[in-house]
């Protein structure tokens, strides 16, 4: 197997869904997974700043970053971490569709925004 370059994902570790997500991509992932390193916003907050993240911006959007220090966000970072499944390179070829990423962008931030005014977390 190629040896994949290996992502920093900078996630919302408080979030149960979040966590859930991120054992779903692990079980699928497989040995790629071995390559990816999970970061809770929370605690990571110095990190994020060092890098020029607002932590509170963390909370509402998805970060990878790269193995050339590059941040990916929102979908773009979705879309990075799924390329790296077999099962899930055709879903990341769809997500990143013009239209399709731009509604999706849409609906995830809504979502998150939701999310967090429900547990009293949501930036100002």
């Amino acid at each position: 197997m190629q040896e994949l370059s290996p992502l920093k994902v900078y996630y919302d570790a408080v979030c149960p869904g979040c966590r859930r997500d991120r054992a779903r991509y692990e079980r699928w992932a497989g040995e790629a997974g071995d390559s990816v390193v999970w970061c809770d916003v929370t605690t990571h907050q110095q990190t994020l700043r060092d890098k020029g993240i607002d932590p509170q911006a963390a909370l509402l959007s998805l970060h990878v970053e790269d193995d050339e220090g590059q941040i990916h966000d929102s979908m773009d970072a979705y879309i990075l971490l799924m390329q790296r499944v077999p099962r899930l390179r055709p879903l990341a070829w769809l997500i990143g569709l013009p239209g399709v990423k731009t509604l999706l962008t849409w609906l995830y931030d809504r979502w998150v925004r939701r999310r967090l005014a429900r547990q009293g977390r949501l930036p100002s």
